[in-house]
């Protein structure tokens, strides 16, 4: 089965250092033929098991044992990349769009408290596992981060531009 893998807080300026190469390489010693990694922030695409709980877990202890990095890995399918690009809610233009992937669906209570936030000028949108971020002037200024998110929702999440998103979908999609 095709997944995507989005490794959480990878590559972040100086520290969490996963090679990307020597990732693919130490995949492919584990049994996971054919790896591809998109850029160096934590996007693998790769066939693994049918079980989603299997593969997160075994990505993030080899990536634990091979560079000593905790990450969480967030994984979605071809079907469901290509759900949240069909799915953007902000208009035709992408080039301010954001998406946080979660790593569960938020409980009840915190959806509740992410419907009654105001991150103005932001517009944010919570979609099953999904975020849809929009920032107007841009992701270094807002009040509202992906660690904000994570606070505010109480599950872990991965941050991606629109412009990974729709390629990972893409790349997801070929055979």
């Amino acid at each position: 089965m095709r997944w995507v893998a989005l490794l959480r807080a990878v590559n972040l300026g100086a520290r969490n250092k996963v090679p990307m190469a020597e990732l693919r390489e130490r995949l492919e010693a584990a049994g996971y033929e054919g790896a591809r990694t998109y850029i160096a922030s934590g996007n693998v695409i790769l066939d693994g098991p049918r079980s989603r709980t299997a593969l997160a877990g075994d990505l993030e202890r080899l990536i634990t044992q091979a560079f000593g990095v905790d990450t969480t890995a967030i994984l979605r399918t071809p079907n469901e990349l290509a759900a949240v690009v069909a799915g953007h809610p902000f208009g035709a233009d992408t080039s301010h769009s954001h998406v946080v992937f979660l790593g569960a669906k938020p409980k009840r209570a915190a959806a509740d408290r992410f419907a009654a936030l105001d991150p103005s000028p932001d517009r944010a949108v919570l979609a099953g596992v999904d975020v849809y971020l929009h920032y107007p002037a841009g992701y270094s200024g807002s009040r509202l981060s992906a660690a904000q998110l994570e606070r505010l929702l109480a599950v872990p999440g991965t941050h991606r531009n629109w412009r990974t998103v729709a390629k990972l979908a893409e790349l997801a999609a070929e055979a």
